[in-house]
């Protein structure tokens, strides 16, 4: 299973990263509840934990002390990834998105939206806004984590092992 990427440069208030966001189309069949505990399982399996159950905020935010990844278990999100000068992308139920430190995402709008986020190592994470005053102290942060050592989706097989070197 191969992933869609995509790139986004540093923009002055969403510092982006030079890792792709990976979204994983279509990766699991299960839904609703049953969707939610298999992606809780699955990545945790591989070792993304710290695990949630909700949304995505509708502003633009990134975290700068973790890797997220958010698993679609129930209904749709028109996305925009990448800050302000980004990309709109839909998602639905199925779909999982492997997002890099320090890149933007906001809800734009959604309808019946489910998803399960997780970090590697159970990271703690934070939420910036692309404020001022936030910078450098996240750019810091950033570059101070470790490259997550699986996949949350595939393992030690996954695109992220490949696409984040």
């Amino acid at each position: 299973m191969q992933p869609e990427k995509f790139l986004f440069k540093d923009d002055g208030q969403i510092p982006n990263s030079p890792y792709p966001l990976l979204l994983y189309r279509q990766a699991f069949v299960a839904r609703d509840a049953a969707g939610a505990a298999w992606l809780e399982s699955k990545f945790a399996q591989h070792n993304w934990t710290n695990s949630w159950r909700n949304g995505v905020y509708p502003f633009h935010h990134y975290h700068s002390t973790s890797h997220e990844v958010l698993g679609v278990y129930a209904g749709s999100a028109l996305l925009h990834v990448g800050g302000e000068a980004g990309q709109q992308v839909a998602v639905q139920a199925g779909d999982i998105l492997v997002i890099p430190a320090g890149v933007g995402h906001k809800n734009l709008g959604s309808q019946g939206l489910g998803i399960v986020g997780a970090y590697p190592d159970g990271r703690a994470w934070d939420v910036n806004r692309g404020l001022p005053g936030e910078r450098p102290q996240t750019d810091k942060n950033i570059a101070a984590l470790p490259l997550p050592s699986t996949d949350p989706l595939l393992g030690k097989a996954g695109g992220l092992l490949t696409s984040w070197k």
